[in-house]
């Protein structure tokens, strides 16, 4: 075992069986010190296992002193004088307005017209609140604070093109974007489609669009035409941002051949690599940019600035809208939470039609840091080589890409310089990040964040000033409150298992859906507190683990309460599978359930179904419901298992019992 003879491994193991939690923290940290370059990943795994044994959780880093002074929550509890994290967060909720006060301060988020107040309840009480009255802003001019000569951002891709852009010639090219669509005769409040990937054009096209007033709809480049076609007339869309093809996983994806098949509106075609001839009504990029000065538009802020999508519990996806205080949250979260600083690289392994593309654009331009975009796939070399070359040191992504990073070993040759890494997406599983903390050579810990796109950001997370533990968030976010019901008694608390619930109101939490009742969707039939405060909704259940570490409480997703389900990173409802399932000759009916495995990680989607008469050979028929799946709703979307059944159970009233199928499945398997 390199520097450890199994004699001391031993001698290790005894001594801390009747320690604390903290004092195994501290031994396990003073070992990952000192065996830095020494510890294969399985030595590392097999201590770790060891020292914790006996214990619910385990503690993968604890903060040093130098991170903690640094911290920029350490910075704010210095302000206000308060002594421990657990105080800051206290004040947060107690004081709303002051934190959301001292957020704006610190971000220096730039008003053209100032706000009377920062928060006004009098009218439509903590649901509907008013966040800023009288104030306006074009929040993209809080995106330009930093020295123009600073990198905004830095961008490679599959054949490692290094390009780099400055906040100067960013801000240029933003100018450019937004007279590009006043030539367009397109006007304050119109609908722009963005379907491309995250690269420098895409984040320039997102803020000037918001810049000229109008409304950035965000949408995946994995959805099929059908859904991309969706989207364009769920938000009333009247133009197309979007790519010729571009190379992802060494293969070249041409979006605009579903673009065309999709009838979209006239498009915005960024690169034309393959020559495609274009229809009359589109124009390339360079014939679309205008002149490099423009003044942004300025708005109340609670006028709309993006449309994302999101999957509920119906057919149907939410359109959910972003506001100009939604880059706030974004920003505050990230700069609190994730403790992004003006010299931070920071990136994110997502994409432009997912809610942590504009978070991660706002995250670090808010912040005066650089964004670093990679455009291809985060399972390649090419990307393990730019997140060295990039010099990134915040590093976000999701718990299934770092499952395929531990089974390859792609990134073990480089040298990463991590300070902070960051997950969200879906549930993780404790041994993949143990092998991301390894990669890091135990210098980084894993801040864990679950939010949601009707929130702007995270309610449930982690900081740099407290115990990491993988797979578990250690607070709520700053500025918010979370209740907790036991799901078999229905009491609720803030200290207890259960489903989660948010105490409003807050900067970035969502007040409206497009094509939604959005109090039916979050608070109709919600427990309310003694103060008649309603209660959020947002679908989610924690197990909690309190006083193993003096003033630290530990929250373990159990994945969701409700009928909806993660897959791969993106929330999707049990009923669009079904609807999708039940077209098949060879079903009568199905039921769509996700399951989480017992060691933690992604949920996995099982397929019930009742056969028609028609009978078909179990692997072809899974074959065939795949293809349909990738086709008419998500690529991503794997199925694990079919299951057949003489019949699938109801409520008396006839509603589908999904919770039983999972419940029985978990008991069986």
């Amino acid at each position: 075992m390199g520097l450890f003879s199994r004699q001391h491994f031993d001698i290790i193991m005894q001594t801390t069986a009747k320690d604390n939690l903290l004092k195994k923290a501290q031994l396990w940290q003073l070992i990952c010190a000192s065996a830095t370059d020494v510890l294969s990943f399985d030595q590392f795994k097999e201590i770790y296992y060891s020292i914790y044994k006996n214990d619910p959780l385990g503690i993968a880093w604890l903060p040093d002193e130098k991170t903690i002074r640094n911290a920029n929550v350490s910075q704010l509890m210095q302000k206000l004088n308060l002594n421990s994290y657990q105080e800051l967060h206290t004040w947060s909720v107690t004081h709303r307005h002051l934190y959301w006060e001292k957020a704006i301060e610190t971000l220096q988020i730039q008003f053209d017209r100032n706000y009377s107040q920062i928060l006004d309840i009098s009218a439509g009480g903590a649901e509907n609140p008013d966040w800023l009255p009288n104030g306006k802003l074009n929040i993209i001019k809080s995106c330009f604070q930093a020295k123009g000569n600073q990198t905004a951002i830095i961008a490679s891709d599959e054949e490692q093109t290094i390009r780099k852009i400055s906040y100067q010639e960013l801000k240029l090219l933003c100018n450019q974007v937004s007279n590009g669509l006043v030539k367009q005769n397109l006007q304050a409040g119109d609908r722009i489609v963005l379907y491309l990937p995250l690269c420098i054009e895409a984040v320039a096209a997102y803020l000037g669009i918001i810049q000229a007033g109008m409304v950035a709809v965000l949408v995946a480049d994995s959805f099929s035409p059908q859904e991309l076609k969706k989207r364009i007339e769920s938000s009333n869309a009247q133009a197309v941002v979007t790519f010729d093809a571009y190379r992802y996983g060494g293969k070249a994806l041409k979006i605009y051949d579903k673009i065309k098949a999709a009838q979209a509106p006239a498009s915005i075609i960024i690169s034309n690599q393959t020559g495609s001839d274009l229809r009359a009504e589109d124009v390339l990029w360079k014939d679309f940019l205008g002149d490099v000065h423009f003044s942004p538009v300025s708005a109340e802020p609670e006028t709309l600035i993006s449309i994302l999508f999101s999957s509920g519990t119906t057919s149907e996806p939410k359109a959910i809208p972003w506001t100009q205080l939604t880059p706030i949250k974004c920003a505050a979260d990230a700069h609190f939470h994730q403790d992004v600083h003006s010299e931070d690289v920071l990136t994110w392994t997502t994409g432009m039609g997912w809610m942590m593309g504009p978070w991660t654009i706002f995250a670090a331009l808010m912040n005066k840091a650089t964004l670093a975009l990679f455009n291809g796939s985060a399972a390649s070399p090419a990307f393990g080589s730019f997140v060295e070359k990039a010099g990134i040191s915040i590093l976000g992504t999701i718990p299934s890409l770092v499952k395929v990073w531990r089974n390859t070993g792609l990134m073990e040759k480089y040298n990463w310089n991590i300070r902070v890494f960051s997950s969200t997406g879906e549930p993780s599983q404790v041994e993949d990040y143990l092998y991301l903390i390894w990669l890091a050579k135990f210098k980084a810990p894993i801040i864990e964040y679950c939010g949601g796109t009707e929130i702007g950001g995270g309610y449930i997370t982690g900081t740099v000033v407290q115990p990491a533990s993988p797979a578990t968030f250690t607070t709520a976010t700053l500025g918010l409150e979370l209740y907790f019901r036991d799901e078999e008694r229905g009491n609720m608390g803030t200290h207890q298992d259960g489903e989660v619930f948010i105490v409003p109101p807050s900067i970035g939490l969502s007040q409206m859906l497009l094509n939604r009742d959005h109090h039916a969707e979050y608070y109709e039939g919600t427990p309310q507190l003694n103060d008649d405060t309603p209660l959020r909704r947002h679908g989610d259940s924690y197990q909690l683990y309190a006083d193993l570490i003096e003033d630290t409480t530990f929250y373990k997703s159990r994945g969701r309460a409700d009928d909806s389900m993660n897959l791969g990173g993106i929330k999707v409802s049990a009923v669009e599978i079904e609807k999708i399932i039940n077209q098949h000759p060879a079903v009568y009916e199905s039921a769509a359930v996700a399951v989480s495995p017992k060691d933690g990680g992604p949920e996995a989607l099982l397929i019930f179904y009742v056969p028609q008469h028609k009978q078909i050979e179990e692997d072809q028929l899974k074959k065939e419901w795949q293809v349909m799946l990738s086709q008419q709703l998500n690529p991503l979307f794997r199925i694990k298992e079919i299951i057949r059944k003489g019949s699938l159970p109801r409520t008396a009233s006839n509603k589908l019992m999904r919770r039983t199928l999972r419940k029985e499945y978990m008991e069986k398997y």
